[in-house]
């Protein structure tokens, strides 16, 4: 089991991931972050003029049942995995 400080160190670690970071990528970490921090998705789905955010509430939304705890470990695992596709 992760701890909070090991989560909150995989997202500062998060922000700074390359830029040619996959949109992909960015929204599992995104769905992942919310289900760690709030738990599932609380929020009415965006309409379709807001892709962006229709995209991130579905990563998001995708988690939906997870334990916080199990999002965290998930998060952590996939920032580590991350950091070893872009920067090596």
């Amino acid at each position: 089991m992760s701890s909070k400080a090991e989560f909150e160190k995989a997202a500062e670690e998060a922000k700074s991931l390359p830029d040619k970071t996959s949109n992909d990528d960015k929204l599992i970490l995104y769905g992942l972050y919310k289900q760690a921090t709030v738990g599932d998705c609380n929020t009415s789905k965006p309409g379709m003029f807001d892709p962006k955010g229709k995209a991130k509430w579905d990563a998001w939304n995708k988690q939906k049942g997870k334990a916080q705890s199990t999002a965290q470990e998930e998060y952590i695992m996939k920032v580590s995995e991350l950091q070893e596709k872009y920067t090596s």
